[in-house]
């Protein structure tokens, strides 16, 4: 008996070992056993390829270029720049009657800023400025470099342009160099002089950071400006923008004064600004083809609000007595939709076209009114001199 329980002990240790040994292989089998793929020439020539190529693309002993291999930019003479631009700044000051919620009148000055320049006959006192510096001023006064002061006469003004002309009664003046902006690149230095919070003339530098730029001011779009990153403040405007010979290249104008944004100003560019000073010298305004209607962009809140057929064009919000538009037949509340051959969506649309045509020329209109479309003819006269 005791033979025969320890032969079958035996066998059952011997079952469980045989047992244990088959299923470990199984397991191992399943979970770690790859399948054998052999190893093609055209693989192993592959991977020779790929090895000889990576070490012919490699360079032992690569280094970078000598620091001596370009000769170093000396940074402007920024003071030398100033030196010779700043004796023509001048600092406008300006005094108008505003009126407050209870209809009572207050006198407010404002800051500005211009700059002196001369024509070949030797005429002196013209100084550049903005439009929107002295636009509804009472008097206007301004301040030389060497502090000499004297009122100021407004010559001529241009919204359109925000360009305006002043005069003063002195001599022995020192005048802006004018320079020419058709020649900028972006990158170009570029010095902004003018009397920054009214706290007198100061400047700042930068570079043009982008040339012939187009943006709105309210409502107003300014064409062919010089962006740069020179810092420019209140009271800045009408300051010349000067390059690194001390040449005047561009007007001052706005700044972009968005949260987040900075370092962006604009100036109108001088070769721009030229015809414009030389025609408000001669005859104190500029003339241009004229139709006679106050306008306003339609959008779907404007055409909802005036119960308008259509969502696109512009609306006429008043219409002069006697002008071409009123003699063409054209009435307040009309949609202007198309302009001769071009379709108008917007104010700057209507504006531009208008100004692409010549005093005299008859055009053709295609309005909207109620719910029909009409065309009619007009002629463009001159627009009318700006009354004080």
């Amino acid at each position: 008996m005791n033979s025969t329980a320890e032969m079958l002990k035996k066998f059952r240790y011997v079952f469980i070992a045989l047992t244990l040994i088959i299923f470990t292989t199984v397991f191992c089998s399943c979970c770690f056993s790859l399948p054998w793929i052999p190893a093609s020439p055209s693989t192993s020539n592959s991977t020779e390829s790929t090895t000889e190529s990576s070490a012919e693309s490699t360079i032992p002993e690569w280094t970078f270029p000598s620091e001596n291999s370009r000769s170093a930019q000396p940074l402007p003479d920024i003071t030398s720049v100033v030196t010779e631009a700043i004796p023509s700044v001048v600092s406008v000051t300006t005094e108008m009657t505003v009126y407050d919620i209870y209809n009572e009148a207050h006198k407010q000055t404002s800051a500005g800023s211009g700059f002196l320049i001369h024509s070949e006959e030797g005429d002196e006192g013209y100084i550049i400025t903005n439009n929107h510096v002295v636009q509804a001023a009472k008097s206007v006064r301004v301040k030389l470099s060497d502090g000499r002061s004297f009122p100021a006469d407004v010559v001529g003004t241009d919204a359109l342009t925000d360009l305006a002309v002043l005069k003063i009664d002195a001599t022995e003046l020192p005048y802006a160099h004018l320079g020419n902006s058709e020649v900028l690149a972006i990158g170009d230095w570029a010095v902004a002089i003018g009397n920054a919070l009214g706290e007198g003339i100061s400047a700042t530098h930068g570079i043009v950071s982008r040339l012939d730029v187009e943006i709105s001011v309210q409502g107003n779009v300014l064409r062919g400006l010089i962006q740069t990153d020179a810092p420019i403040n209140p009271g800045n405007s009408g300051g010349p923008l000067v390059n690194i010979s001390g040449e005047v290249i561009g007007i001052t104008s706005v700044k972009m004064a968005t949260a987040g944004v900075e370092g962006m100003g604009y100036a109108i560019s001088i070769n721009s600004a030229k015809p414009v000073i030389k025609t408000l010298i001669e005859q104190g305004y500029v003339s241009r083809p004229w139709l006679g209607v106050a306008l306003y962009t339609v959008d779907t809140y404007i055409a909802a609000a005036n119960d308008l057929s259509v969502d696109k064009g512009v609306f006429i919000v008043e219409l002069v007595s006697g002008s071409p538009a009123d003699i063409a037949g054209l009435r307040e509340g009309d949609v202007i939709v198309r302009f001769e051959d071009k379709k108008i969506v917007n104010v700057d649309d209507m504006v531009q076209a208008i100004h692409n045509c010549q005093i005299g020329q008859k055009v053709e209109i295609t309005f909207v009114r109620g719910e029909s479309s009409k065309t009619v003819w007009a002629q463009l006269q001159e627009n009318p001199a700006p009354q004080d």
